[in-house]
């Protein structure tokens, strides 16, 4: 754990720098870089140094009747090297997170980070340039030919963040070498608004949740699902905290032109040259053909969409990485939460089971596979080893041949 404490004092010591570096790539304030890169890394420190010696510890097992004699436990085995891939959005955080579990779990760690978070991508180069990560980190910036280059290496395990067609070449890519792999992806999160909901406090949880990172966020809610008879209502609501807390020029901006163009392009509209900050816009009812509706919007727009039934929101919603449900109905809550695929949920309010360490965070189908965060980062980084020691003194004969009719005394043993 002394490399983890080390990284601790290093966070803080180059904490300006941190601040600069993600202000220079998407614009961001000194508030939402602390409340997003840093102290989600702080937190994870902190849950591994109060628990580390118990993850470690082998755990005791089981061992069924006709082993007795026998004792069984399990052992927490690091996997060896791990390919750290991490993205753009949040560059700091999706480095450092899975980067410091996969070191506390006792691996060595190849990260490569994002290039289109150029500035982010020195500081961490930097960041791990001292002797202490020696033989433990080592940092490779460069773009696609550096990713290719990674994946066709030889891994014991690869951690990678992104999008799900990158992830399936991650994925194809790994195979060669069968090379296990934890995939977090993203795709299209739902929020749900009954009838029953606040409705004023659900649209200010929403509109934060939304303008988070500029909406460059793979757990930001997508589009908004809300009952018809409040619709009207529920989109005044929207509209105000809009103004509210998008006037002061706290949020993000745009990674690069290249999505402001194509988030400019759901709009039907040409963006202001080399403007790269956006206001959130809402859009009321749109087809579900469009590309707004097919594809992750990754940006500071929220389409909102009535309904009658929640059958007809059930039908709709298929393995997002995150759902999202604003009710004060008890059989609606479970009606949702059992008959829906996702990867993690909250109830009335957005995007705060990810930074829950206590939680396992993680996708299904395609918004990823595998789960990290607190034990279960410990755990994606760690392959359990299986061991039962047997006695000398006692020996069961009935295992050995000639077995003629010992049959009758192995059935008893499976009663």
């Amino acid at each position: 754990m002394e490399i983890i404490r080390f990284i601790e004092h290093r966070i803080h010591q180059f904490e300006d720098e941190i601040y600069d570096a993600l202000n220079l790539d998407l614009g961001k304030k000194p508030f939402e870089v602390y409340e997003t890169e840093i102290m989600p890394v702080l937190q994870e420190i902190k849950y591994l140094k109060k628990n580390i010696r118990k993850l470690k510890k082998p755990k005791r097992a089981r061992t069924p009747i006709m082993h007795f004699y026998s004792k069984s436990w399990t052992i927490a085995s690091p996997y060896g090297q791990v390919l750290v891939m991490a993205p753009w959005n949040y560059p700091f955080q999706l480095s450092m997170v899975p980067l410091i579990s996969a070191l506390a779990a006792g691996n060595t760690v190849v990260l490569k980070p994002s290039e289109m978070a150029e500035y982010t991508s020195k500081l961490l180069k930097k960041f791990f340039d001292h002797p202490e990560f020696d033989e433990l980190v080592r940092v490779e910036e460069g773009g696609i030919e550096t990713s290719n280059r990674l994946l066709d290496e030889k891994h014991d395990k690869i951690f990678f963040t992104g999008s799900t067609s990158v992830g399936k070449i991650v994925m194809e890519k790994a195979s060669k070498h069968l090379t296990p792999v934890s995939l977090e992806l993203g795709g299209k999160s739902p929020c749900i608004v009954d009838e029953s909901a606040d409705l004023k406090l659900a649209a200010q949880r929403i509109v934060w949740g939304k303008g988070v990172n500029a909406g460059q966020t793979c757990v930001a809610p997508d589009y908004v699902f809300v009952h018809e008879s409040v619709k009207d209502e529920f989109v005044g609501y929207v509209n105000e905290e809009i103004v509210i807390q998008w006037s002061y020029g706290d949020m993000a901006r745009i990674v690069n032109q290249k999505h402001s163009d194509r988030l400019n392009g759901y709009l039907d509209r040409i963006p202001s040259s080399n403007d790269l900050y956006m206001n959130l816009e809402i859009v009321v009812d749109p087809s579900w053909e469009t590309d707004l509706m097919r594809e992750e919007i990754f940006g500071p727009i929220l389409p909102i969409i009535s309904y009658r039934t929640l059958d007809e929101v059930i039908e709709r919603i298929h393995n997002p990485l995150a759902l999202y449900l604003f009710t004060k109905n008890k059989e609606t809550e479970n009606l949702i939460l059992n008959s829906c695929s996702f990867g993690g949920a909250c109830v009335n309010d957005v995007l705060i089971h990810f930074a829950n360490q206590y939680l396992p965070f993680g996708g299904i189908g395609d918004s990823g596979m595998g789960s990290y965060h607190g034990k279960a980062g410990f755990d994606c980084f760690t392959h359990t080893k299986s061991v039962m020691k047997k006695s000398f003194l006692f020996d069961i004969q009935v295992r050995y041949a000639p077995y003629r009719d010992k049959i009758k005394i192995l059935k008893r043993f499976a009663k």
